[in-house]
């Protein structure tokens, strides 16, 4: 039976069970697929010192093995648009869990640190392509009336995975070799390659869409450029800025520029690789600022605690990251009724309540963080900020995705997966940056380093809670999506 009769009503009720059972299970695979292939993206945070002395590389060389899956990520998502409505869904998902799954093998049975650098990036295309792919498809085949149920759960892989993530990868590293954090994770990736190949059924109809050259050379150097030099920049703080990251970051802003106006010539004939028309929709484009605002308080987030807990209050690398875990857990198991209440009461009573908890739980860090305060203080905070992130994600989600034509799902989806990429390296640059450069001044000032440090990180959490509070006013912009898809887009103004 066809999607076409099921929509028009001329399907029987078995038949209309038998669709959702298809259904679920491409979205349930591509849920599992999603939420392994992102938390394998967070891991390697913690196991840079031990790769340092198990490779006998520099911390700059191992922190090649996150900023290069971070690069290739982010020049990767902006094709998936295209891609998704060029290959049909199975295909699609072939592809992306063999190179993640051929990656992780890799980075598994890597004799050093170019292998294991060359299984992340290989890793990083079939992730890519992975969230993007998820989305649409959500969009594609959940009935508007229930899908902030279904976005609930894909705001479970987005907010939980990345939060778990060096929770896992602690305990791994507690009691086994680094490689274990791939062998792990192999036989899952395996498994879930195996199932789609043998279940997963395509449920688009693939169109002719062109790729553009130019317009991938210009992503790549756009994309690429900023996340690389921002995910480069907090490093470079107490050194003062190398002239070779700033040509990285104006490179990166050229090519940014270059590439938002071809996509603006391309798309007056459908031709664009990532269409920007899903801007021209006020919903969406606000939304796309709220998602900026968030992923840079979650990230940066995730990088200060863990490091005041560590290198203020003396405490383990194990320690700090099973801290954090109560939070992650937390978002995760309110994602879905939050979905479900958003299905219920749209997005303003979700939104208002959440972005207040985040900038109030910000402002809080930013006044009381300092080497006598007790532990409990940030677990607390900690599950308060979960909270109020998992009121944002699945709102924002649908809301942003649900006001667009059907025919412009895959490259909104395309859109806010870069977005997350780019948010979250900017937040990252934005928090280590603030706080290198205050410690330095108080370390200038005679002050002791864990005194200068507590200092710093209370600057850069000063600086997300101005930015979260700006975010409760863009928060009252965001609207319920209409029940019934807009008409296409036209290039008319």
């Amino acid at each position: 039976m066809s999607q076409t009769a099921i929509r028009s009503g001329s399907a029987t009720p078995a038949d209309v069970r038998s669709t959702t059972r298809r259904d679920n299970l491409v979205i349930n695979l591509l849920l599992v697929s999603a939420f392994v292939v992102i938390l394998n993206e967070t891991v390697m945070g913690v196991a840079i010192p031990r790769l340092m002395t198990d490779l006998g590389v520099t911390a700059v060389a191992a922190q090649w093995l996150t900023t290069a899956f971070m690069l290739t990520m982010a020049t990767v998502i902006p094709i998936t648009g295209m891609l998704i409505r060029r290959f049909p869904t199975r295909v699609l998902f072939i592809t992306a869990m063999s190179l993640f799954s051929l990656g992780t093998a890799v980075a598994a049975a890597a004799p050093g640190h170019e292998v294991l650098l060359a299984g992340r990036i290989i890793q990083a295309c079939g992730t890519a392509i992975i969230m993007p792919l998820l989305m649409t498809t959500v969009m594609t085949l959940v009935p508007e009336e229930v899908r902030g149920q279904r976005m609930g759960n894909i705001s479970i892989v987005i907010s939980v995975a990345p939060a778990i993530g060096p929770t896992i990868s602690g305990l791994v590293l507690s009691v086994l070799s680094w490689r274990f954090m791939f062998v792990l994770v192999l036989p899952i990736a395996l498994a879930v390659l195996v199932l789609g190949a043998l279940r997963m059924p395509d449920v688009n109809e693939p169109v002719h869409a062109p790729i553009d050259v130019p317009s991938v050379i210009l992503s790549v150097l756009g994309f690429g450029g900023l996340v690389f030099g921002l995910s480069s920049l907090g490093g470079a703080t107490g050194q003062g800025v190398p002239t070779t990251l700033i040509v990285t970051l104006a490179t990166g802003a050229v090519g940014l520029a270059l590439f938002v106006w071809r996509q603006l010539v391309l798309q007056r004939s459908d031709r664009a690789l990532l269409d920007l028309r899903t801007f021209r929709n006020p919903t969406f484009a606000v939304s796309v600022v709220m998602f900026v605002v968030s992923m840079m308080a979650l990230f940066g987030t995730l990088i200060l605690l863990p490091l005041f807990l560590q290198n203020v209050l003396g405490m383990t690398v194990l320690d700090s990251g099973l801290l954090l875990l109560p939070g992650g857990l937390v978002m995760g198991l309110l994602a879905p009724p939050v979905g479900k209440l958003f299905d219920r009461v749209g997005p303003l009573p979700l939104l208002v309540p959440g972005t207040i908890l985040v900038a109030g739980v910000l402002w809080m860090l930013a006044l009381v963080s300092s080497p006598a305060t007790p532990w409990p203080v940030f677990l607390a905070a900690h599950v308060v900020l979960s909270i109020g992130l998992a009121l944002i994600f699945t709102p924002l989600f649908t809301s942003s995705l649900g006001s667009l034509p059907q025919h412009l799902y895959a490259y909104g989806s395309a859109t806010v997966s870069t977005v997350q990429q780019v948010a979250g390296a900017a937040g990252t640059a934005l928090f280590v940056s603030t706080m290198a450069v205050t410690a330095a001044r108080w370390t200038a000032g005679e002050a002791t380093a864990i005194v200068a440090e507590a200092a710093g990180i209370r600057a850069a959490f000063l600086v997300g809670a101005i930015l979260s509070t700006l975010a409760i006013v863009t928060a009252f912009f965001i609207r319920r999506p209409p029940r019934t898809a807009g008409a296409p887009v036209t290039d008319q103004p």
